[in-house]
């Protein structure tokens, strides 16, 4: 029987091993860490009783997957709930940009800027079910569906902040600006619109779900499937070199380039290798976890009813504060992502006690204490926030890569999403997933599409390596 190894126990491991599984080899997963899952972990991080999810919340990429949702995960107790609004952006005004599943329900909320949205999201979002695995997948390849690509992909080339200057209201304009600094890179750099229109699309097609019980869920859904298929996986096994790999005809790597490198040594080619090592990592998440009473006292009221919020104030403050962290500089007032995922799945609360899930936008490696800043910039948008928080659990930028060494320096999106990145992916190449070393293949999210919990980067390796395997 032909034999695998995937080393690293994260969605994208755990996607790689199912798919290779499901093809009939025989699998065996080392995870370096006590625990399966990689950034889709949850559990008690404040007080007992209450669900955090460690990294990985808000699955709008997952729930959409082409590939998660072929392993009929729902039979291994994968189950997803959406909450009554995706996102809103709070604005110091009192109002703030609402974003519904609904295209039409976004552009009604957002008035002057309705038409824009709808112009931007309709027609791409209805597609999204095509064209989907197109854009969730490396861009440089001959599309299906090329006309309806098109649509979607034309704008996604352009720098965030150009698309944001069609906007006519500061709703409209911090909405975009806050779905956008999801990638973690200046606004004015190009291709950074592609981020924001990938997940409001995918959103507007699929919603933005939690997965009921916390995001370990899909990790336990996804290793189940291993297991049904004759896999196994072995934690606390740490991978230092080829030695101490089984013998094994092919291996798949859940790992950083920059770590792939210092594994496989001169094994590599000397221009992969460089690549590898010269690999960019990009700003970092510190974490704050809340246990709250009563809930957060958002000033604007769909801020009560949103899964995500989204705490940055204007669309100029955003991109701001974006510039400031890739340039090593960190802001007094960080661009924070809140989720509640507990309005979507109420099994996270005890009473009326609920788990709030944070983070802000930091330098890569930044050595301070956010966590203040953090507060703040809640209590901000939701006075007498501080009063109802009864326990706080943190997670530096170093904790963040002791938790998991794919985040280098708390980078948890696994890279820079630079142009050459998102095109790419870690080095300039048509097979991101090659490593130039026969039968080894890179599948972490330093791989096309990157960062989420969607397994496409170690589903699309898994695919390269079964064709190479078969001839």
């Amino acid at each position: 029987m032909t034999t695998a190894t995937v080393v690293g126990a994260g969605p994208n491991g755990l996607a790689a091993a199912a798919a290779l599984a499901r093809a009939g080899l025989e699998v065996t997963v080392l995870e370096a860490a006590d625990e399966i899952g990689g950034g889709t972990r949850s559990g008690e991080a404040t007080v007992p009783g209450l669900l955090h999810d460690h990294c990985s919340a808000v699955h709008p990429m997952a729930v959409g997957s082409s590939f998660l949702n072929r392993l009929g995960l729902d039979r291994h107790g994968l189950r997803w709930a959406w909450p009554e609004i995706d996102c809103a952006h709070p604005l110091d005004s009192g109002g703030a940009g609402v974003l519904h599943r609904s295209v039409t329900g976004t552009a009604a909320d957002l008035g002057a800027d309705g038409t824009l949205w709808r112009r931007l999201f309709e027609g791409p979002s209805a597609a999204f079910g095509t064209v989907g695995d197109a854009v969730m997948g490396p861009l440089l390849r001959p599309p299906r569906h090329p006309v309806r690509l098109a649509r979607f992909g034309v704008p996604a080339l352009a720098p965030a902040s150009l698309l944001a200057k069609a906007f006519r209201t500061e709703e409209g304009r911090a909405l975009w600006g806050g779905v956008a600094a999801h990638a973690f890179h200046p606004l004015e750099r190009p291709l950074t619109a592609s981020v924001g229109l990938g997940i409001v699309t995918a959103g507007h097609h699929y919603g933005w779900p939690v997965a009921v019980g916390g995001s370990r869920r899909i990790t336990d859904a996804l290793a189940a499937v291993v297991r049904e298929h004759g896999g196994k996986i072995e934690t606390g096994v740490r991978v230092r070199s080829p030695a101490d790999l089984p013998r094994t005809d092919v291996t798949l790597w859940d790992l950083t380039p920059t770590a792939l490198a210092a594994i496989l040594g001169d094994l590599l080619p000397p221009r992969i290798a460089r690549a590898y090592r010269r690999y960019r990592y990009g700003p970092a998440a510190f974490k704050v976890d809340f246990a709250v009473e009563g809930g957060i006292p958002w000033r604007a009221e769909a801020a009560r009813r949103a899964g995500t919020v989204h705490v940055g104030g204007s669309y100029a403050e955003v991109a701001a504060t974006e510039r400031d962290i890739y340039a090593g500089r960190m802001p007094q007032r960080p661009f924070v992502l809140v989720g509640q995922q507990y309005l979507a799945d109420p099994s996270r609360s005890t009473g009326d006690l609920h788990p709030v899930w944070s983070y802000a936008h930091v330098p890569n490696g930044y050595t301070g204490d956010a966590t203040a800043a953090i507060t703040a910039q809640i209590e901000r948008f939701a006075p007498g926030f501080r009063d109802r928080v009864v326990a706080t659990t943190v997670r530096t930028t170093a904790e963040f890569a002791e938790y998991n060494p794919n985040y280098v320096g708390g980078d948890i999106m696994t890279g820079t999403t630079n142009a050459p990145r998102l095109l790419f992916g870690p080095r300039p190449t048509l097979q991101p997933y090659d490593t130039g070393v026969e039968g080894h293949y890179l599948c972490s999210a330093a791989t096309p599409p990157g960062a989420g919990a969607h397994g496409m980067c170690g589903a699309h390796a898994a695919a390269r390596a079964l064709r190479r395997l078969r001839g």
